[in-house]
């Protein structure tokens, strides 16, 4: 049993953590913490959390020192650029973090994350030792490791919608197409103009058109996986729903396969995968069929004559998009069985 902490427990990632920590029993203890509600009750900020705290905590937000000392296993909900002080202060008193932001998604590629987040690394050594924590790419390294770079929300969609055919060089690596659309809690809590209902109900638009900080973690994953540089055209769009990412991805077929022979590849790469469901043939991943669950579900389909692959892909970008696949990485990290604490089964509406 462990003590968990999270800094930042009170936006939408932070309190998603919240949800699945009181229930896991590998969880004896929850830390919480939140600048902007520091000494105020989370059950206040959050009240369907009344009577489900199960005595883990007394739901008092205190500051971030104080959840590092307490805790065993940190996670970090913070904006990009501010867990690097915290991943070495557990580093030093030998405890472990995941981070949910951007900050260790680069490793080492200081560069790119400078790029593309405007912020040197101001604790190299603790890049060095990272790992980032998608389980399908790096299940292995996660369990050694002390400081997981959770992915990205679209990221994890599409990274699990391609891996099987670039680990197997079956595709063109040029101009691979990345179509994915979220949910408002993408966003964020804090209230802007794309979050306000007046401007995002009833309308469904791309943003982010070639600029989107998730292009670079898509392309470094899939070259990764294909062994060579990998070209991918990304666009995020953003939908009048409050959960869910759906991808749509295409990629033209170095030979053409069949639908049987595509939807087998991809049922034997994720055969042991207990998060990854591919879909019987005929079917069509959607989004509300992971709602509340750490599941990504994946729909194989060939078009223009087996010489296109389509591959669908949907996850609850609340969960196995951001806070359970942190937990899923924290279970790896503690030896805990990889299910435990967010083998919900889906809501059904």
């Amino acid at each position: 049993m462990i003590t968990a902490g999270i800094i930042g427990a009170t936006g939408y990632v932070g309190v998603e953590l919240v949800r699945l920590l009181v229930a896991h029993p590998g969880v004896a203890k929850l830390s919480l913490s939140s600048v902007s509600f520091e000494g105020q009750n989370i059950v206040d900020i959050y009240p369907n959390l009344f009577g489900q705290l199960r005595g883990k905590t007394d739901g008092v937000l205190s500051g971030a020192d104080a959840v590092v000392e307490a805790s065993d296993v940190v996670f970090t909900a913070l904006p990009h650029g501010i867990a690097e002080k915290y991943a070495a202060d557990c580093i030093a008193k030998g405890k472990k973090l995941v981070d949910l932001s951007a900050d260790f998604r680069f490793d080492e590629d200081e560069a790119t994350f400078t790029a593309w987040y405007n912020k040197p690394y101001e604790y190299p050594a603790v890049h060095a030792e990272s790992v980032y924590g998608l389980p399908e790419m790096n299940r292995e390294k996660i369990k050694k490791a002390r400081v997981i770079g959770n992915p990205g929300c679209y990221v994890t969609a599409a990274t699990l919608a391609l891996l099987p055919v670039l680990e197997k060089s079956l595709v063109d690596t040029d101009g691979i197409i990345v179509d994915a659309k979220s949910g408002i809690t993408g966003t964020g809590r804090n209230p802007s103009e794309k979050n306000n209902f007046s401007e995002s109900g009833e309308s469904f638009a791309p943003y982010g058109i070639g600029n989107h900080r998730h292009q670079p973690e898509i392309a470094r994953n899939c070259s990764k996986a294909a062994g060579k540089d990998v070209n991918v055209i990304f666009t995020p769009h953003l939908l009048p729903m409050s959960r869910g990412i759906i991808a749509t991805v295409y990629a033209k077929l170095e030979k053409p396969l069949s639908a049987d022979e595509a939807h087998a590849l991809y049922a034997a790469r994720y055969a042991d995968e207990p998060f990854v469901r591919v879909l019987p043939k005929g079917s069509t991943a959607t989004t509300k069929n992971v709602r509340g669950s750490n599941f990504c579900d994946i729909s194989v389909h060939t078009v223009n004559g087996g010489k296109t692959l389509l591959v669908v892909s949907a996850l609850d970008n609340m969960v196995k998009g951001a806070a359970g696949q942190a937990v899923q990485n924290m279970n790896l990290l503690c030896g805990f069985e990889e299910t435990a604490g967010i083998d919900q089964v889906p809501a059904a509406f």
